[in-house]
């Protein structure tokens, strides 16, 4: 990170700046939290150099590790990291606050309406995926950047991909 951009990313910002960014992105982010990271990293890391590559990983990680949604969790960091509680309350708000509205307008919409076939939901969730792959490829491009990590990812992913039940308790 350059001697600018540490500059520009010790500047606190307003409850506006924090409330907008955070608002645009829970109107835009679609995929999920896997998704989320990616724009997330997008933006904060690479357009707004609110936070440097390796405070956003440490980030990651401890998101992942707590209990809860870790895109949520993360949003909600770098607004405090930003700008301070105020902030990352209004983080929390302008990221969640569209999802929010919009499941409750659909569930009120599917008690009434007819779904027939649904290929529309099917083009959702196909573009879904291909969101997360893009997170996934980026994220991976950037976290395991070595021979070791990029090893060591694979790994768990393939034991991932084979474990029996995909999520299912263990027994």
């Amino acid at each position: 990170m350059t001697e600018k951009d540490q500059r520009a990313g010790d500047r606190r910002g307003s409850v506006f700046e924090v409330g907008i960014t955070t608002l645009r992105l829970g109107l835009t982010s679609f995929g999920g939290p896997v998704a989320h990271l990616g724009y997330f990293y997008e933006e904060y890391v690479k357009r707004k150099k609110w936070i440097d590559d390796k405070t956003y990983a440490d980030l990651v990680a401890l998101c992942q590790f707590l209990p809860g949604p870790a895109s949520s969790q993360i949003g909600i960091g770098i607004g405090l990291m930003r700008a301070g509680l105020w902030r990352a309350l209004a983080a929390w708000l302008g990221f969640t606050l569209p999802s929010a509205v919009a499941l409750s307008l659909v569930a009120v919409w599917l008690q009434h309406a007819s779904l027939g076939e649904a290929g529309w939901m099917h083009g959702l969730l196909l573009a879904a995926v291909a969101v997360v792959a893009q997170a996934v490829w980026e994220m991976a491009r950037k976290f395991a950047a070595g021979r070791l990590e990029a090893t060591l990812a694979v790994a768990a992913a393939i034991a991932a991909l084979l474990m029996p039940g995909h999520g299912a308790k263990w027994r």
